[in-house]
């Protein structure tokens, strides 16, 4: 075998998905958690400009500011729960930057 052989095994590895029976539950919540924050702040940009356009009365306005501030704080609580932070869901996708937009 190659050392041009064996660097490449070794770099192939790096990308391989490695899980620990101890931490499985940890990162499937993390996983499930990044992809609610992502649709979180999609609805969350949808309303804004709903609200913008003037779409919306203003009971329409209050249940869906209402509805994204608990979801949030919901957020909150399951990232604490699992010793998470906010960064902690925002996934690196390599030459396409982050999954998220940073703050």
């Amino acid at each position: 075998m190659t050392g041009e052989q064996i660097t490449g095994e070794r770099a192939a590895g790096k990308n391989r998905l490695e899980l620990e029976p101890d931490t499985v539950e940890r990162d499937l919540i993390k996983l499930v958690l990044t992809v609610v924050e992502l649709l979180r702040q999609l609805m969350e940009r949808q309303a804004v400009r709903r609200f913008d356009t003037g779409e919306l009365d203003e009971d329409q306005e209050e249940r869906i500011g209402l509805t994204l501030m608990l979801l949030d704080d919901r957020m909150a609580e399951l990232r604490e729960r699992y010793g998470l932070k906010p960064e902690d869901l925002n996934l690196d996708l390599g030459p396409l930057g982050p999954l998220l937009p940073r703050d």
